[in-house]
């Protein structure tokens, strides 16, 4: 027994509904794009291009970092047309570098609104090479990138394209979120362009689960086509640092970076893992190692003001292996900070603990002192310098020894502790396992002959890293060569009559008699 077929109005119908609620659907069954080769074909989205349509449709705002020649331009172009076909009254604002490239994603949408079926097509009443019109109220418009570009109407949809390139975008973003108060999306979509911009920073946020933006990264990996062959030949095609940011989406920084930004990325693809445990109520401690009890550490810490605006941090890092094995960034109140890095210390094998004593880092110290922790790192007061002869007895009276707690930051100190971390870095020397410290050595530049973080960021964890570094190739090993001499001295010793005398001290062979008072020389061990 046949059945009747479905009228033509019931399946138009049906494929409409199936429309206005799928973009991934509208864009595969009804849209056509320009090939460069075939002419128009069919848009059948590859997987990773309908998983990030699906997010767009998941988040107001979307910043995606990505490789070149993806089509992602294409997927937000027939997402626009989507808005606009089965939504009125939405107002898309496209901005780019240059106004050439606004118009060419309007182009893409202009091609596939000519290609739509009849009973889809919506009535232009306005189509120009800048701007598009439906009868509906609904329109995307192209514009250049300057201070008025985002300042219009409210804004149903605002797309970014190549935002890393967009000149004062900062200024641009500032007025576009006045523009989207009212429910406004936001695509933000770019290949990296070094370091230090909106758009580097506001990804950093995004992957740090900070700030508003859903974060879509998509390497030349994801598109079926390419294979290592292809990816090799780039390298010739547009030179190595172009590639690695236009195919492997790299952050590449400029010249002025202390650390070269190519190191950095093998750190980040070789090195940075995620750590075993996260700890605390905010969950920034990361431990990538528990502690052995067989090793040596140091704790190395930076103290921040504990507000809205700074960040305290410290690292502990294996002295042997020279490996980073935990690591704190957070807000907190300086004395709860001397209380974590006493009980972080004491874990870690009562790890030498370096305190920043610089502005509010006194108050942690004080802490640690109050709780009488017995490993804590002094520095000379006359010399703000680290007192290696002082250090290594491991001692630490400082009315008797001229000592002041914590390390000291000074013109003198600190451009040696940044050469150390430069060379551990160069020499490939280092283990890092944080991403998060990996991002700070990323804006981590030299400015006016000074180290310093790029305005809008911070370097807490860079800082602190570097002094730990320092120390450890200069106090600790510098102590442990002071120890073999000593032992070695004192061995001596024992055979020089008048110096020292073994029988009247059988049981204690350290000890030294002075003007017939017995002195315990261990403590030079």
């Amino acid at each position: 027994m046949s059945t009747n077929p479905t009228p033509l109005k019931d399946v138009i119908k049906q494929e409409y509904v199936k429309c206005a609620k799928d973009p991934a659907y509208f864009m595969k069954k009804f849209c056509m794009i320009q090939h460069p080769i075939k002419g128009k074909i069919p848009f059948d989205l590859y997987d990773f291009q309908e998983s990030s349509v699906n997010e767009f449709e998941q988040h107001r705002f979307n910043i995606i970092l990505k490789a070149r020649q993806l089509g992602i331009s294409t997927i937000t172009a027939g997402y626009s047309l989507w808005m606009m076909t089965f939504h009125s009254d939405k107002n898309i604002l496209v901005i780019a570098t240059k106004q050439d490239v606004a118009k060419n994603l309007v182009t893409k949408i202009r091609v596939m609104h000519a290609n739509l079926p009849s009973w889809l097509k919506q009535q232009c009443v306005e189509d120009n090479k800048l701007n598009l019109r439906y009868k509906n109220g609904s329109q995307v418009k192209a514009v250049s990138s300057g201070p008025e570009a985002a300042r219009s109407e409210a804004l149903s949809l605002l797309i970014l394209d190549e935002a890393a390139f967009i000149d004062k975008i900062d200024d641009i973003w500032t007025a576009a979120q006045q523009t989207l108060t009212t429910g406004g999306q936001c695509i933000a979509l770019s290949t990296p362009n070094g370091v230090g911009n909106w758009f580097h920073r506001t990804w950093v946020e995004a992957e740090e689960g900070r700030g508003m933006f859903n974060f879509i990264k998509l390497h030349w990996t994801v598109h079926p086509d390419r294979n290592q062959e292809w990816r090799d030949e780039q390298d010739g095609l547009l030179g190595v640092q172009s590639a690695a940011q236009e195919c492997d989406c790299d952050f590449i920084t400029s010249g002025t970076s202390v650390i070269d930004g190519v190191i950095l990325e093998q750190c980040r693809d070789v090195m940075v893992k995620d750590p075993i445990e996260k700890r605390g109520v905010d969950s920034n401690l990361w431990i990538w190692e528990p502690p052995d009890y067989t090793k040596n550490y140091v704790v190395c810490a930076d103290v921040g003001r504990g507000d809205s605006k700074d960040y305290s941090a410290f690292h502990i890092i294996d002295v042997e292996k020279v490996e980073q094995v935990a690591e704190y960034k957070g807000k907190i109140p300086t004395k709860d900070f001397g209380n974590m890095l006493v009980s972080i210390s004491t874990e870690y094998n009562d790890a030498l603990l370096i305190i920043e004593n610089n502005n509010i880092g006194w108050a942690t110290i004080q802490q640690v002192i109050d709780r009488d922790y017995p490993n804590l790192f002094y520095t000379s007061k006359d010399l703000q310098y680290v007192d290696i002869a002082h250090q290594m007895s491991n001692r630490y009276r400082a009315a008797e020894k001229n000592m002041v707690a914590g390390f000291s930051t000074t013109m003198k100190t600190r451009p040696l502790i940044i050469a150390k971390l430069e060379e551990y870095f160069r020499d490939e020397s280092v283990i890092v396992r944080s991403n998060r410290l990996v991002d700070e050595l990323f804006t981590f530049i030299y400015l006016n002959n000074r180290a310093e973080a790029m305005a809008g960021y911070n370097d807490d964890l860079v800082m602190s890293f570097a002094i730990g570094l320092w120390v450890r190739d200069t106090a600790l090993r510098l102590r442990t060569e002071g120890i073999e001499l000593t032992k070695k001295t004192l061995n001596r010793m024992q055979d020089i009559d008048g110096l020292y005398t073994p029988e009247e001290n059988k049981n204690e062979s350290w000890d030294w008699e002075i003007d017939k008072k017995k002195e315990s020389l261990t403590w030079l061990l």
